[in-house]
């Protein structure tokens, strides 16, 4: 497991971009659609997702983890942990939620599409 992005949910995405693009000079590494984007955290290999996304689960900031298989890591743990969103296709990859012994949200991503 090892972290691939912190992500911050965002009102309004140009607003978000002009401040950490065009402020804190943050390059921007990806964009999907009107809603999303992904802008690289200098010094380290982990980017930053700003994502307009209004739903009560999604809308949390975190960190998101990439692990080999989503799938085999629910499988493994699904009896130990609360999974406020279960393994899901996203676009080329699979994303499940689960939630701390604190109530944190702990985001997994992985390229396998099982």
């Amino acid at each position: 497991m090892k972290l691939a992005f912190v992500y911050y949910p965002v009102a309004d995405l140009s607003a978000a971009l002009r401040f950490y693009r065009d402020e804190l000079g943050f390059e921007e590494a990806w964009r999907e659609g009107e809603g999303t984007a992904g802008l690289v955290l200098p010094g380290t290999s982990a980017r930053l997702m700003l994502d307009v996304n209004v739903d009560d689960v999604e809308g949390r900031p975190g960190a998101v983890f990439q692990v080999d298989s989503v799938d085999a890591f629910y499988r493994t743990h699904q009896g130990h942990y609360a999974w406020p969103q279960m393994p899901v296709d996203v676009p080329g990859r699979r994303w499940a939620i689960f939630e701390d012994p604190t109530g944190n949200l702990v985001r997994l991503i992985d390229e396998s599409r099982e």
